[in-house]
């Protein structure tokens, strides 16, 4: 089940509202947690004993680490917090990366290992670094143990963030998990940040998505170079609000239950640099990554060269948590290699340029990472880089003419839209004006009645984050 869908806006979420908001406090917790099961069971009930035994897992690792801290034993707790990772990482590993593994071994040794073909358990990868940063954040005494084991479920299996983040870290919610409060100003919030999320989803990204699907079925090797730079603008733009429209809506369900999650995107397009671009894309990762990798290694304090090995390590890490491929292994390491160039001397060079060369120097490298990225092997990634700067090729033909036509008003909504110039606009004129809030709830209005109607009739409505 996901969020973009007919059964879930009219079914089960007015289900699980209704029965949580006419439940009594102490069963709230309870509500979620069977809720979120059925949530991911609707999808792949047969791995919803791999969620529960993550649940007891981390559970039982947390309160061993805390007895064994209170007990001044640090050692045995180091065991437990070690059994929690083992685990974590044992189970993303099996079900992520084990035909990529053996694939390999294979062509390497030229073995004939049989593939295991394990289907990916959705959102493994969210709610496995979820689970292991609780354990690990008893350890370090940076979060409170959780007693109650349904409270740790509903924590774990919270179905507003589970497919597709944010990862959430147990102690952003700890005090929200025992003591939530709701109000009408926040739960009204919620409604309005689900639907821009809904919004950007089904009306930008599926729409913006089409452009892309199009244009990647075509020949690449006699692939005209605008159509080529409009194909990954158009993923680019795909990507970005379809992920940050996830993130959105799990926002905004949040407000609804009483949960404040922390954001995930600030308008990446933005950046002056991949630096930035990094501080303000899929934030929730690379604070995890910050946290648990980065700092652990060291960080910025032991010399610049172990600071560049730790960058390294955690691009590649952040390249293989996208996905069990080499592109992604590769999409990892070329934005390792762009940001250690950018700490040792490219950001000094940057600084003192014009803003429109900065925007446009990070705009270009993020396009060519979504090549690797969006590709299923890196020889065709690297052939749709050639075709965006073949000159043997023609610049544009009709067919993209066409499509560029047909499609440029959906293609300035997605650029302005990519900006925060609406929301400060919008913001601005708000205070001046108190009755725009009429407006505005026309809008969101208008934005769920056009988001409805799409997918009463449309069947693209693709789900990007299944590999992850």
């Amino acid at each position: 089940m996901v969020f973009s869908s007919i059964l879930f806006l009219f079914y089960f979420l007015p289900l699980v509202l209704i029965t949580y908001f006419i439940s009594g406090k102490r069963y709230r917790n309870l509500i979620l947690f069977l809720f979120s099961l059925f949530f991911y069971g609707w999808g792949e009930p047969k791995y919803i004993w791999l969620m529960l035994f993550s649940t007891i897992v981390d559970y039982t690792c947390g309160k061993n680490i805390h007895t064994n801290i209170l007990n001044h034993n640090k050692n045995r707790a180091k065991l437990w917090l070690f059994a929690s990772i083992f685990i974590n990482i044992g189970l993303l590993s099996f079900f992520k990366y084990a035909d990529f593994i053996i694939s390999n071994i294979n062509s390497v040794f030229g073995s004939s290992i049989p593939l295991l073909y394990l289907p990916l358990p959705i959102g493994i990868s969210f709610y496995t670094f979820q689970t292991m940063s609780y354990s690990i954040d008893v350890y370090r005494g940076e979060a409170e143990i959780q007693e109650d084991i349904i409270s740790f479920g509903s924590y774990v299996t919270l179905f507003p963030q589970l497919i597709a983040g944010p990862i959430v870290r147990y102690m952003t919610i700890a005090k929200e998990l025992k003591d939530r409060t709701i109000n009408s100003e926040k739960f009204s919030y919620g409604i309005t940040r689900f639907i821009i999320g809904l919004g950007k989803k089904v009306l930008i990204a599926n729409n913006v998505g089409l452009i892309w699907e199009s244009i990647s079925k075509m020949e690449i090797s006699s692939l005209p170079i605008m159509a080529a730079w409009l194909g990954i603008i158009a993923y680019a733009f795909q990507i970005y609000f379809d992920f940050s429209a996830y993130s959105d809506m799990a926002i905004g369900l949040g407000k609804m239950f009483g949960f404040n999650f922390l954001e995930n995107f600030d308008y990446p397009y933005m950046s002056n640099s991949i630096t930035e671009f990094w501080r303000r894309w899929h934030i929730s990762l690379g604070t995890w990554f910050k946290e648990y990798v980065y700092i652990p290694l060291g960080g910025n304090k032991k010399g610049l060269l172990k600071q560049l090995r730790n960058i390294t390590v955690v691009w590649l890490l952040t390249g293989i948590w996208h996905g069990a491929s080499w592109n992604f292994v590769v999409w990892g390491l070329y934005f390792g290699i762009i940001l250690i160039l950018e700490k040792a001397f490219l950001l000094k060079i940057i600084e003192r340029i014009p803003t429109i060369f900065k925007r446009l120097y990070t705009i270009v490298l993020i396009l060519i990472s979504w090549t690797i990225f969006a590709q299923d092997n890196i020889i065709t990634g690297l052939s749709y880089i050639k075709a965006m700067f073949n000159t043997d090729n023609m610049i544009i033909n009709d067919t993209t003419i066409y499509i560029l036509y047909t499609n440029i008003i959906l293609l300035l909504i997605a650029i302005i839209g990519s900006t925060n110039y609406p929301k400060k606009l919008w913001e601005k004129y708000r205070k001046q004006f108190k009755s725009l809030w009429i407006i505005e709830n026309i809008y969101i209005v208008v934005v769920l009645l056009l988001s409805t109607a799409y997918l009463v009739d449309q069947s693209y409505n693709p789900f990007l984050y299944f590999r992850f």
